[in-house]
């Protein structure tokens, strides 16, 4: 039944390894979207989860059917208490990514555990999930999908930025939203800075403290994927084979690793929000908190970012994935072709009952 009004539970775990992010929504329809955030939570994984999830494209089929029944009961679970902690009534979908295991469109394949059905009969909810299949089936890219919501509650902005395990960028043009992905930001951070015992790099700081290695910045910029048009996504394949190798040979302190990641980060993200000058970018994912990071970019563009409240800045990704869950169960589009490159906007998701 179509509504005006849903509360629904949006649930996302990125590229980064950062943790489950989760909220409870309110979206309401009247002639435009409006959203109010009433919970959010993020909840970090453990070492062996943290592990199992680093390690998800070296499994083989069986394995991965294995782990991924398990992460399925184990987001359940996670899903239950947060509905438990925060006394959650009233439910109309949770509607979840699931976690990226697998991506590679042009070979025609993704694959993100945590989306068997059983979650639905394990929640006792109607779930929405499994966004990306369809989309990849129709020739698109399957990502990103976060573009549908920009578009829908944060049109007062020129971009949408975020900084995430990668960059992605939305904008209209000629009245179309596009989007892509832009290249790594915390996948590549956070990997290096567990090499000092840290989660990441707070506000940059260590980043700040090394210098460019313009030779490994060259090769960086020089990357295949930064000449290709759009549509066009990232995934942890293309990392591990073309970032990881590059860095690795430099034998670098980490500092200067981290700084000159940065400084390429920057270079490609004003690359692609220069065409308009003086527009308002808004910027949210983790990568928002870091200052160093941030001031790079503000200096290679001419541009105003601009950084949300901490709740948006951490759970956008989840809030639209919500949304698109909602999308889904009226049937409206929630995946657009000038995004992905599919052969039409189609409305994408699995719909599990109870």
């Amino acid at each position: 039944m179509i509504k005006d009004s849903y509360n629904v539970i949006g649930v996302m775990s990125g590229t980064s390894l950062d943790g489950i992010d989760l909220v409870y929504a309110i979206f309401k329809y009247q002639d435009n979207w409006s959203f109010e955030i009433i919970h959010s939570e993020t909840v970090s994984y453990g070492a062996t989860w943290t592990e199992k999830l680093r390690s998800l494209v070296h499994l083989d089929p069986d394995a991965l059917e294995t782990l991924d029944e398990a992460y399925t009961r184990y987001l359940a679970k996670i899903i239950d208490v947060f509905i438990l902690k925060n006394n959650i009534l009233a439910i109309d979908a949770v509607c979840s990514h699931g976690h990226t295991a697998l991506h590679k469109p042009e070979e025609g394949l993704t694959c993100q555990i945590g989306n068997k059905p059983i979650i639905s009969k394990l929640l006792k909810q109607t779930v929405v999930c499994d966004f990306r299949v369809q989309d990849v089936k129709l020739g698109g890219q399957g990502a990103p999908l976060v573009p549908i919501g920009d578009k829908l509650l944060f049109s007062e902005y020129e971009f949408c930025l975020n900084l995430g395990g990668f960059a992605n960028v939305s904008m209209d043009v000629d009245s179309e939203r596009i989007a892509y992905d832009v290249c790594p930001v915390n996948i590549v951070l956070n990997h290096y800075v567990k090499q000092l015992g840290l989660d990441y790099d707070d506000k940059g700081a260590i980043a700040s403290s090394g210098k460019i290695h313009f030779e490994l910045l060259d090769k960086l910029n020089q990357l295949g994927f930064y000449h290709q048009r759009h549509p066009k996504s990232l995934g942890l394949e293309w990392v591990q084979s073309h970032i990881f190798p590059l860095i690795d040979g430099c034998q670098l302190e980490i500092n200067d690793v981290l700084n000159t990641f940065c400084e390429h980060i920057a270079i490609q993200i004003s690359k692609e929000i220069y065409r308009k000058k003086g527009a308002f970018v808004l910027v949210t994912g983790g990568g928002a908190y870091h200052s160093f990071l941030v001031n790079r970019i503000k200096f290679h563009s001419e541009n105003k970012l601009v950084i949300p409240d901490a709740r948006l800045v951490e759970f956008k990704e989840a809030l639209i994935f919500a949304l698109i869950g909602v999308r889904r169960l009226r049937n409206e589009i929630n995946c657009l072709k000038s995004v992905t490159g599919a052969s039409k906007n189609h409305s994408s998701g699995m719909i599990y009952q109870p």
